[in-house]
């Protein structure tokens, strides 16, 4: 019989499939990056029973790696878990976010890209010159990767589930729904309503969806997978000739049509503090029910993360294989303008 395992040892199994050989020390922090609240004394309590189960093995001096067994229990067993695992992943972290983007201070969901010692200065360069597009700021947070960790560094730029957490701080609860690319045009535009106040763009302007993935249940991250497929066309914006429009993989949201006002404000100055592209929009129509109340009863937002732009673009130029949209949350304070962290890097040719 397979071993009956608990969702946070098999996201113990995977941390250790991915970074391992690894020691219980590095295990407690990723974990505890990862949302758990965790200490030292039960990952080592964990690991040994997972060494009974012949699911891990002792590297010695190293720590612990997956066995065969153990990659094939990731692969085969915890579906369940499994099919759940993203959006879990998602409402542990917007819960523990405390941005708040009027002061601009507290606690950020943070994407990280890992990148080797020879790839950081074109990625720092590749990173100005996306800010000096409408979709800027970027603010990032560049470190050396922790050990066990892919690469020599880490950088660190805000996701879009940012946002789903400051709405989720005020009391606005936004479902996430679709993940998808997106096309895109880097004109200016201004943060006010058009079409008979039902539209707001900023940061640029949305066009339409080219391709949507509705990821209710998914067992993958589907901004990694559509990254990973080549969907994206980032770059396309970055060069001197091109008035074509790129393609970006952004996520869609409703929330309550009654906190559409709050929810507006929120997300604006979000995307004016941390970045990004916004499309936001109350229905076209509001049928009322025979009670008077409204038959549709939410508004959508659709928003671009400068996080999930910057992982797209690093993978596109190949500069990094190795990201996690989702790496954990990190203070406001911990990120920096670009040019403050490299003020020689150029913007734009």
């Amino acid at each position: 019989m397979p071993p009956e395992l608990d969702r946070r040892t098999y996201d113990l199994l995977r941390l250790v499939d991915r970074h391992g050989p690894i020691g219980s020390i590095q295990l407690v922090e990723l974990m505890q990056l990862h949302g758990y609240d965790i200490k030292d004394r039960t990952i080592r309590l964990t690991l040994s029973d997972l060494d009974d189960l012949e699911l891990t093995e002792k590297v010695p001096g190293q720590g612990r790696r997956l066995t065969q067994r153990g990659r094939n229990e990731l692969e085969q067993g915890d579906v369940s878990s499994r099919l759940e695992q993203i959006r879990a992943r998602i409402a542990a972290l917007t819960s523990r976010v405390s941005y708040d983007p009027i002061e601009d201070t507290g606690a950020l969901v943070a994407s990280a890209a890992h990148l080797e010692s020879d790839a950081v200065d074109d990625a720092l360069e590749l990173v100005s010159r996306l800010e000096s597009l409408p979709l800027g700021p970027i603010p990032i947070s560049l470190e050396d990767s922790a050990p066990g960790e892919p690469g020599d560094t880490r950088l660190l730029v805000p996701s879009s589930i940012t946002l789903d957490g400051v709405l989720l701080a005020h009391g606005v609860n936004a479902d996430l729904t679709t993940a998808g690319i997106l096309e895109y045009e880097p004109v200016h535009v201004d943060d006010e309503f058009s079409d008979g106040d039902r539209q707001l763009q900023s940061g640029g302007r949305i066009t339409r969806y080219v391709d949507v993935i509705n990821g209710e249940g998914s067992s993958i991250d589907v901004i990694s997978l559509l990254i990973e497929a080549g969907r994206t066309d980032v770059l396309t914006l970055l060069e001197t000739e091109s008035e074509g429009p790129g393609l970006l993989v952004g996520d869609g949201r409703q929330f309550p049509i009654n906190r559409y006002e709050e929810a507006r404000d929120l997300a604006v100055a979000s995307r004016d503090a941390i970045g990004g592209v916004l499309d936001f929009r109350r229905p076209r129509e509001q049928d009322k029910l025979p009670n008077g109340s409204s038959a549709w009863a939410f508004g959508s937002l659709t928003y671009v993360g400068v996080g999930e732009l910057v992982l797209a673009a690093l993978s596109e130029a190949g500069l990094t294989d190795e990201w996690d949209t989702l790496y954990g949350t990190v203070e406001r304070n911990s990120f920096e303008p670009v040019a403050a962290v490299a003020p020689t890097a150029a913007i734009g040719d």
